[in-house]
């Protein structure tokens, strides 16, 4: 199962993705996309960054073969989110045609996710951030998010919002991925 989890900074996705790598050995985690873009020499949270963190998400997504068990922290409609959170708080850089046309590369690769988990933030179970997180940027990326996940073409994929604190999480995640009874007896009165 190909799975993306997404959410704002500081949403609780690096501890989720822990967790469930821990207990599930199994799937190829694939972390953070601006991992990869650290010796890169960005300093801004602007949006040439998020354009490329949204190309390499995409990139990642194409290559992970059908049927591959792949947890990743991040998609390309995270980054689609960033670059219209930008827009709507009227930031430097900021270029709805920018939007427009990640949002056209996220929906590209979007047969490519089997379950795309969405961490909105959580009044229930708040982290806490300081200033230096961007705090309004964070929450406009997330009221971006959910609204894409309502608007977006995901091509049959999965779509669930996990809340509460990170066990709950967890056990939400895992009956998420976890094989129903039904489809177990199907392939086995297939043949499978």
């Amino acid at each position: 199962m190909r799975i993306v989890v997404s959410g704002t900074h500081a949403s609780g996705k690096s501890t989720l993705i822990s967790d469930f790598a821990s207990r599930h050995p199994e799937y190829e985690v694939l972390g953070d996309p601006f991992e990869e873009l650290a010796d890169e020499g960005y300093v801004d949270l602007d949006a040439a960054l998020f354009r490329a963190q949204l190309e390499i998400a995409a990139l990642r997504l194409e290559e992970a073969a059908e049927g591959s068990n792949v947890i990743a922290e991040r998609g390309p409609m995270d980054f689609v989110a960033y670059l219209e959170a930008l827009d709507r708080l009227e930031r430097r850089g900021r270029s709805s045609a920018s939007s427009r046309a990640g949002l056209a590369r996220a929906e590209a690769v979007a047969d490519r996710i089997d379950l795309w988990v969405l961490l909105p933030l959580d009044d229930g179970d708040p982290i806490a951030v300081g200033e230096d997180e961007d705090p309004e940027l964070r929450a406009a990326m997330n009221d971006a998010l959910l609204d894409l996940a309502d608007e977006a073409g995901l091509a049959g994929a999965v779509v669930i919002e996990l809340t509460g604190d990170p066990k709950a999480r967890l056990v939400m995640l895992e009956r998420a991925v976890a094989p129903s009874p039904r489809s177990e007896s199907q392939s086995e009165s297939a043949g499978i």
